[in-house]
């Protein structure tokens, strides 16, 4: 799995003109899975995330959690982190998982996160959407998981 993490005061997702998910302070996460991601990915990073130290503490240094602060977490499925422009002019997304096996493990991740405690809000798998982000920092972090059976 790969993640983009931004911290945020606020995000939302729009389709179609509606508003489909928002949070207040915390992380907007875009997630694409990787065709060989399974179980064990989506625990590592969902741990992860939840206990990334990336808010500031009294002193102004980034020292607490988003479980620590209490914030939430935006969800958005974005196959496109997969892209693979070395070559040519037009990405690759080989390394991306099916659609079918994405939107599984899409909606298995945000189950897992809010197993642990955390509010989410989500966007719509495989829709058009419009993600509005009040960046706070701005802080953003790409993590990537560690290669491990499925």
């Amino acid at each position: 799995m790969r993640a983009v993490i931004q911290r945020v005061t606020k995000a939302r997702v729009v389709v179609a003109h509606r508003t489909v998910g928002s949070i207040d302070a915390g992380v907007a996460v875009l997630l694409a899975v990787h065709h060989d991601d399974g179980d064990r990915q989506i625990q590592w990073l969902a741990e992860k995330i939840i206990n990334l130290r990336i808010f500031s503490d009294s002193d102004g240094r980034m020292n607490r959690s988003l479980a620590d602060i209490g914030g939430e977490m935006l969800i958005v499925s974005q196959f496109t982190l997969y892209g693979d422009c070395r070559k040519g002019r037009r990405p690759s997304y080989h390394e991306a998982a099916p659609p079918a096996r994405a939107r599984e493990l899409y909606e298995r991740f945000i189950k897992e996160v809010a197993h642990h405690g955390t509010k989410t809000a989500t966007g719509c798998f495989g829709a058009e959407m419009e993600l509005s982000v009040t960046n706070d920092g701005p802080v953003t972090i790409i993590i990537d998981t560690p290669a491990m059976n499925p």
